[in-house]
């Protein structure tokens, strides 16, 4: 039994590894699921609408005389005209200067609209440099829009927490930043709420939404469903092309109707890729909690064998090498004491008590030291680290900014 857990502890899928397994798991499963639920809703309609096309064609066929491969024929270059933006009403010309700043902020942003296209090849190889670049850089603006939404709303929210404190007499009055307080706790690291920051975030899109929706529904002449579609199509980069704003000759109050439009489409990104950031989070700790429920868990004999051998070893082997390695990265410096010699599997070299007693003497310096200078009892004593062991990009702000991910590592 004890053979096998040491194999199962040696097994290539860690936690990261699991997790990953199970996310991609649940994304099939949820592809599947989404797939099936748009077939049962779309495929009648798609039916219905493909026989009534089949019955007009050939009525409009019979009726003017005129044979089904030409008709065809003069439907497919109807096609290519509106993929080249022609169309029968009047529109906006789309590669002026307006046009082509709404197609380059949807080529960046990666909404992809695909009402406008470059035709020619000089436009399609500098769209690949253009694009690599720029999608580059709006994806880092995106990350530092998010660290700083998450640096103020963790500034609001500490300051609402300590008016909290103050009126229920936690807290002087005259109390700023400091060492702890007693009966209270330092508030030096205090972090927001992660599903705090979700429901702030998920109001201020719905908000966002909303009046955005009235805009366009006034505007375009969409009904308001059409617009909140709209708009979480374009605000989540999704950007189908069904419905795109902007895009007639003439509208009224035209400057301050484009001005509008930018900002909303502008704020909405912003705050939507915020918000699925925070959600990812909060995925990722529904994750983490259904790995510990299929955590490995080894038989009865194996608990009572590792019982027996902790009751007559006080400082086991493996105890002795995780405190080793702990000490050793706190400190930076720590001679290694594995050639010592040992008597059995269960025992240990009076140079590994040796050692042992020296790693706790280290570990307790450093938090009597931490404690003197004012640092949260909670620091991580490994500060030995590369440079992705802390995320990276916005899993890695998150994890940094916000209470339940920074705890639960």
């Amino acid at each position: 039994a004890v053979g096998s857990c040491r194999r199962r502890r040696l097994a290539p899928l860690n936690e990261d590894n699991g997790r990953f397994l199970l996310l991609a798991a649940l994304i099939a499963a949820y592809l599947s699921a989404g797939a099936t639920v748009f077939s049962a809703l779309e495929s009648p309609s798609e039916a219905a609408a493909q026989l009534r096309w089949n019955r007009t064609l050939h009525n409009f066929s019979r009726i003017f005389n005129i044979s089904l491969p030409e008709l065809r024929a003069f439907l497919r270059s109807y096609e290519a005209a509106m993929a080249a933006g022609i169309r029968v009403d009047a529109l906006r010309p789309r590669w002026d200067f307006p046009g082509a700043f709404y197609f380059v902020g949807t080529v960046v942003s990666t909404i992809g609209f695909g009402m406008t296209t470059p035709a020619t090849v000089a436009g399609k190889v500098f769209l690949i440099v253009y694009g690599l670049f720029g999608c580059a850089g709006t994806i880092l603006f995106f990350n530092l829009f998010l660290e700083r939404i998450i640096s103020l709303l963790a500034f609001i929210m500490k300051a609402c927490y300590e008016r909290q404190l103050r009126r229920s007499g936690l807290l002087p009055p005259n109390f700023r930043k400091g060492p702890a307080v007693s009966g209270v706790g330092s508030l030096v690291g205090w972090k927001p709420s992660v599903y705090h920051v979700m429901l702030i975030l998920g109001i201020f899109a719905i908000a966002l939404s909303c009046c955005a929706s009235a805009m366009y529904t006034a505007v375009e002449g969409w009904n308001y469903v059409d617009s909140l579609y709209y708009c979480f199509v374009t605000f989540s980069t999704i950007g189908f092309g069904d419905l795109v704003s902007n895009q007639n000759a003439v509208y009224q109050h035209q400057g301050l109707y484009r001005f509008g439009n930018f900002m909303f489409i502008l704020m909405g990104v912003c705050c939507i890729y915020s918000l699925f950031n925070v959600i990812s989070i909060v995925i990722k700790q529904i994750l983490n909690w259904v790995l510990k429920k299929f955590e490995c868990r080894c038989c009865p004999k194996c608990h009572k064998s590792n019982t027996r051998l902790s009751r007559r070893n006080a400082i086991t082997p493996g105890a002795r090498l995780r405190r080793h390695n702990v000490a050793r990265d706190a400190d930076g410096q720590y001679d290694s004491d594995t050639e010592g010699r040992r008597l059995s599997g269960e025992m240990i070299s009076m140079r590994e008590l040796t050692a042992s007693s020296k790693v706790s003497l280290a570990i307790l310096q450093k938090q009597l030291s931490e404690t003197a200078n004012g640092y949260p009892r909670n620091v991580c004593i490994n500060t030995r680290q590369n440079g992705f062991s802390a995320g990276v990009g916005a899993l890695a702000i998150m994890n940094n900014r916000l209470a339940e991910t920074s705890d639960s590592r």
